[in-house]
């Protein structure tokens, strides 16, 4: 049954989220990418090691500073401004709950979840980020410590093939629950540091009553950012009623409205900015998506 499930779409595989690298680093170099969820700038003026910048002494600077062959040039004091050093870390939360494996063109929202976090990932890495992982499922969450370099993103890899198979596995035989999104997130503060952000990609199916004030809690120390797996085509289908076949094998008909789209590039969850990704789009329309995100940032 399980093999079955095997197909582009619906199973995850390693080996196409590892060539997602690529992907993420020919989009590294548009210039909003540092604003994007899981980007950072990767030079700030500040206490490090490293000369920033050069410019002319005002009152209360730091004479340890001076920089003596610019003030011997040009006769006036000059000082210099040092690189800041950053610990850079991201939790990257991937919702693999049953209310994710579904889909109607491309592929199912997870493995879409699966893909974006995966750019957002190498992006971390390839800028001298730490990444890590909280995979939300129908039953215990696969959780990946924070590391550094390509051995850190292999890692998370490993736990969302990991946690997706065995919500596939569950699907198959009608187990699992959708657990509360709010509940699920109660320990994504202890697995990293102050000043990290978090990335959420989820549908936000069973939110929980809760969610808004989490999200408020892990954004005192933390910086989070939503992203919304969806699926437009839903909301272009003739208005009808549809058969749909549930986990536990019963049978209902739902109405859909009909002419609904997704066009607007941000909605509210919990009050907060979500950027929504489509699950139908190719992989490169979703990078392209992720790189616009900029007002992901603005609004938040």
């Amino acid at each position: 049954m399980i093999e079955a499930l095997d197909v582009p779409g619906v199973s995850l595989r390693s080996d196409a989220l590892i060539a997602l690298r690529r992907v993420a680093l020919a989009a590294q170099s548009a210039p909003v990418l540092a604003a994007l969820p899981g980007g950072f700038a990767t030079r700030r003026k500040g206490h490090g090691l490293e000369v920033a910048d050069m410019r002319e002494y005002v009152a209360g600077d730091d004479l340890r500073h001076l920089d003596r062959g610019t003030t011997a040039r040009t006769g006036r004091l000059h000082v210099r401004q040092f690189q800041e050093e950053r610990d850079r870390v991201s939790l990257l939360i991937a919702d693999f709950r049953p209310a994710m494996f579904w889909g109607l063109r491309r592929a199912f929202r997870s493995v879409c979840v699966a893909e974006a976090l995966s750019l957002i990932g190498w992006t971390v890495v390839e800028s001298g980020g730490r990444v890590g992982l909280l995979a939300v499922t129908g039953a215990d969450p696969v959780i990946v410590p924070a590391r550094g370099r390509t051995r850190g993103m292999l890692d998370v890899i490993g736990g969302m093939v990991q946690a997706h198979q065995a919500g596939l596995a569950a699907m198959a035989v009608g187990q699992g629950a959708d657990t509360p999104l709010d509940q699920a997130l109660s320990r994504a503060d202890r697995l990293v540091p102050s000043g990290a952000e978090l990335v959420i990609a989820s549908g936000f199916d069973t939110p929980g009553a809760g969610l808004a004030d989490r999200l408020d809690a892990l954004a005192r120390r933390r910086v989070p950012h939503l992203l919304m797996v969806t699926d437009a085509q839903i909301g272009r289908m003739p208005q009808g009623r549809y058969p749909i076949r549930m986990a536990d094998g019963r049978r209902l008909r739902v109405t859909l409205r009909g002419g609904e789209t997704h066009e607007d590039p941000l909605r509210q969850i919990a009050g907060r900015a979500a950027l929504v990704l489509d699950a139908g789009e190719s992989v490169e329309q979703t990078a392209r998506r992720i790189v616009a995100g900029r007002p992901v940032e603005r609004a938040a």
